[in-house]
């Protein structure tokens, strides 16, 4: 099950923490404010930072409200007084430029994405079984200009509509600038409770499908935070409060979206490390697996 929980990841990370590192006063962690704003992100972090007392004490703090790309040049420049931790899909220049915590802090369930859309064009997706049907059709899709999911849709030739600014994506599906928001499984219903969601609905037919890992990243030399995440993920896997997690915060959406009645269009993400994109072709091999797990252990 913790297996199954973490995507299958052989996780051998062991530490020692000096007691030197305790510190006699909280730490501040701050953290994006997309990810502060998501419960299920912020709950995560601070389980990790719950499993870790050795480093002593913490708080959480949200971020200034700057874009992705500004919150992960801002890491990359260690200018750790605006923000020290960011939750985003992966790329190779990610990986390279940031410290790295290779956990897939969804179990894989990013690179599920359905499509938010206006309740008038529901009829623009019927019919849709494949992705010449869906460039056929001219579906244009929406997402953030940083995100790395917009080459992974360009590269499977979908035109694809960008904004630097989440918030302005809704007001421009409203607009009719495209036809699909396409969000994650683990976002959507987050998304939904957005007053700027207001009257968008989810397509019920379609699951786009790619490797996406989503990891927690921080500044390159902020070693003291990325090990203390990992070691708190790690142990939160080993314990079974991971695999808690996931059904908490994800389970709800597996089992409202239908996920396993959808017509899945896989894509090919071309843009992977070695290492995550093992880690996100296990994640859509076990995807049944994932749904059962998710979805037979609801209280």
């Amino acid at each position: 099950m913790l297996q199954s929980a973490a995507c299958g990841l052989s996780l051998s990370l062991v530490l020692t923490v000096s007691p030197a590192l305790a510190q006699s006063s909280p730490h501040d962690y701050t953290l994006w404010y997309r990810n502060y704003d998501n419960p299920a992100i912020k709950a995560l972090v601070e389980l990790a930072l719950e499993k870790t007392p050795e480093y002593g004490a913490f708080t959480l703090s949200r971020s200034e409200e700057v874009t992705q790309g500004r919150a992960l040049r801002e890491l990359a420049a260690n200018r750790s007084q605006v923000l020290d931790i960011a939750n985003v899909a992966t790329n190779p220049a990610r990986e390279r430029s940031l410290n790295t915590i290779p956990i897939p802090i969804d179990g894989g369930l990013l690179g599920f994405r359905v499509c938010l859309v206006l309740p008038e064009n529901l009829p623009l997706f019927d019919d849709i079984s494949n992705l010449e049907d869906l460039r056929r059709k001219g579906i244009r899709i929406g997402q953030g200009a940083h995100w790395p999911d917009t080459p992974v849709l360009r590269a499977s030739g979908i035109e694809v509509i960008t904004n630097t600014s989440y918030e302005l994506l809704f007001g421009m599906l409203k607009g009719k600038r495209f036809e699909c928001f396409a969000r994650g499984v683990n976002e959507v219903l987050f998304d939904l409770e957005r007053r700027e969601a207001l009257g968008l609905v989810i397509e019920p037919g379609l699951l786009l499908a790619y490797p996406m890992p989503s990891y927690l990243f921080t500044a390159p030399r902020d070693h003291e935070t990325a090990q203390r995440l990992e070691l708190g993920l790690e142990r939160s896997i080993e314990d079974g409060s991971f695999a808690h997690f996931l059904k908490n915060w994800y389970g709800l959406a597996v089992r409202e979206l239908q996920l396993d009645e959808r017509t899945m269009i896989l894509l090919q993400n071309p843009d992977l490390s070695e290492e995550s994109r093992d880690i996100g072709r296990r994640a859509l091999e076990s995807l049944d697996r994932r749904i059962r797990h998710l979805e037979d252990q609801q209280p």
